[in-house]
């Protein structure tokens, strides 16, 4: 809906009279000249084939439709002149004669002469209750309003509840009579103007009349929107800001939005590297190896990681590792050992957690920070505090003892392997549980980061993909890594979490469409399994893989390696595959030949100061 005057009801904006537009009209070209502002003939509009009401190559789309609305959105836009024009020059009104009146009659606070007009526009019985509800209770609320109790009670007994609908409502309306303060916290238009409150109840009665009568605001955005969407879900290298789209082009993404060469070697382990894990705000990234250490890297703002510490103090290999959600501090799980809470800025050990006759196999943050859960070799979770307090046990079948554990964002779920093939969702607070069943062993799951979905790998080489919302349900399957040994992990990632990428067998990444499950890339390099993946959680175009070789890797666009066209592994030159290599010996060649050409050339250009030329170079 266009600004609206408090002076002038969009009735009178709308239904211009030709008269009243004349002057106007006579100032611009006529439409059958259509004149080009920068010269020439502009094109004149396409003659529909067949049915002159439909328009478009697929002749699909109503004229009369299309023009409403975009007469709409250019009253929305403030364009209220332009649309005037429109609805003059196409002899398509935005609304009936009915429906003009009807919108005057609301804004003028015409409320016995709204009712009685929108007896006569065609609408069903139910739609009429409702829509007279709340027009009635607006009458109520701005009698209450001048005071006029009297009247606001009228209203209520003779014209608001004969219409039996809503008696929650009802009952508060009259409490606000008793107690009219009451009216204040109930939508009340006390400290609005009258004009504004009306406006306001006129964009509620759009949502609930037939959109035929009144155009829902802001409709030719939201199609615009609907078609930008679709086709961004249909690009399967989307992997940036939407600020990128554009309503000139279809859009289509080039395959370096995904991270698909090798930027950075990182080789600061001296056994399998097991887990790696970005901080929440993409700034750090921590590893953890067989070699009984974690590491923290820093991610530098040229998009460089650095060695920051060095964990020490755990006896056997390190399983797993967590970030705090404010990302200061790490939690690292040894195998069936002991956790150990680390202070991420000074890299010390600052609290041990174990208990007696058991091991400890999975950790994660409770959402507070204050709190975290860990799994237990004989299958029970436990809550603890940062101080190692034991705050609550759940025993039983929770856990096998390879397992997973995470918590949703709220804290109310705890997400747990209790068989291995089942994964076990427990609502805490309702004691509530829901179960995820596969035909296949489970190795390994990672939650969404809006707590909708679950990432599940099998031991038949598949990835799944659960919704749990509500009852579960398989959404998609994700194929074509190996794994027949080892745990390997997957992760979400990019843009809007729009990808899936995870480790396999065959020294390989892998990098899936996740709504549409085609296999985007399988990257290589490492020499060994690749046991774990993290996408960073802030830079959709960085990913890391921890391998059996001892590395990391850090993968990135290949409009990344433009900036930094070496990998490094702490200073130290790498290659990314046998095929980078060739290629860089094959520029490097052809460098050496063009600086001989030009030695060469100055020498003979300068003659008898060439001696002093060659030494210069020397």
């Amino acid at each position: 809906m266009g600004r609206i005057d408090d002076r002038e009801p969009p009735s009178k904006r709308v239904k211009e009279t030709t008269a009243g537009l004349q002057g106007f009209s006579n100032s611009i070209p006529s439409p059958a000249n259509h004149i080009d502002p920068l010269g020439g003939q502009m094109a004149r509009p396409l003659t529909p084939h067949g049915n002159k009401d439909m328009i478009g190559s697929k002749g699909i789309i109503k004229r009369s439709e299309f023009v409403r609305i975009i007469t709409k959105a250019l009253y929305s836009l403030g364009y209220e002149r332009s649309g005037a024009i429109l609805e003059e020059e196409s002899g398509i009104p935005l609304h009936s004669p009915l429906v003009d009146c009807f919108r005057k009659q609301v804004l003028d606070g015409n409320w016995d002469g709204s009712l009685a007009t929108l007896n006569k526009i065609s609408i069903s019985d139910d739609v009429l209750k409702l829509a007279s509800f709340m027009i009635l209770e607006h009458k109520f609320c701005e009698f209450l309003e001048m005071d006029r109790v009297l009247d606001a009670v009228n209203t209520l007994r003779n014209e608001i509840t004969p219409l039996r609908i809503k008696p929650k409502r009802v009952h508060e309306l009259s409490t606000c009579i008793i107690c009219p303060s009451l009216h204040l916290s109930l939508g009340s238009i006390n400290g609005i103007k009258k004009s504004s409150s009306r406006l306001k109840l006129l964009n509620e009665l759009q949502k609930v009349l037939p959109p035929a009568l009144m155009i829902p605001e802001g409709r030719l955005e939201h199609l615009i929107e609907q078609a930008l969407n679709v086709q961004r879900e249909a690009c399967y290298f989307h992997n940036s800001l939407d600020s990128c789209l554009t309503l000139y082009t279809d859009h289509h993404c080039r395959e370096d939005q995904i991270p698909s060469q090798t930027t950075q070697v990182l080789q600061g382990h001296g056994d399998e590297v097991w887990f790696v894990q970005f901080s929440n705000n993409g700034k750090l990234l921590a590893s953890s190896s067989r070699d009984n250490s974690a590491i923290i890297w820093e991610v530098r703002e040229d998009g460089v990681l650095s060695l920051r510490h060095t964990l020490t103090g755990h006896q056997k290999p390190v399983l797993m590792i967590s970030w705090s959600p404010d990302d200061c501090q790490l939690l690292t799980c040894g195998l069936e050992e002991v956790v150990r809470r680390w202070d991420v800025s000074s890299g010390e050990c600052v609290q041990v957690y174990e208990k007696v006759g058991v091991g400890l196999i999975s950790c994660g943050w409770f959402p507070d920070g204050k709190r975290f859960f860990s799994g237990v070799t004989d299958s029970s979770i436990c809550l603890w505090d940062l101080d190692g307090k034991e705050l609550e046990c759940w025993n039983g079948q929770r856990m096998i003892k390879t397992s997973d554990l995470t918590i949703t964002g709220d804290g109310k779920q705890i997400i747990s392997m209790c068989r291995e093939s089942a994964i076990l969702v427990l609502d805490r607070e309702a004691k509530v549980e829901k179960l995820i069943e596969e035909n296949h062993t489970i190795t390994s799951f990672s939650l969404s980061r809006d707590d909708q979905f679950l990432l599940v790998n099998l031991i038949n080489q598949e990835i799944h993909l659960w919704d749990i919302t509500g009852f579960p349900k398989l959404v998609m399957s994700y194929k074509g890594h190996k794994r027949s040994r080892f745990v390997i992990r997957s992760c979400f990632g990019g843009y809007e979490q729009s990808y899936i990428a995870s480790g396999s067998e065959d020294s390989q990444v892998y990098i899936w469409h996740r709504g549409s499950g085609y296999l985007i890339a399988a990257l290589p390099g490492h020499t060994g399994a690749v046991n774990c993946v993290s996408w960073n959680p802030v830079n959709p175009q960085m990913l890391a893989s921890a391998s059996d070789d001892h590395s990391i890797r850090i993968w990135g666009g290949s409009m990344v390696n433009l900036n930094h066209k070496e990998a490094y592994s702490n200073g130290v030159s790498q290659c990314n595959g046998k095929k980078t290599c060739i290629a860089m010996l094959q520029v490097a060649k052809v460098g050496v030949l063009m600086l001989l050409q030009v030695h060469y050339f100055v020498f003979l250009l300068l003659g008898p100061y060439n001696k002093v030329i060659i030494l210069i170079m020397t």
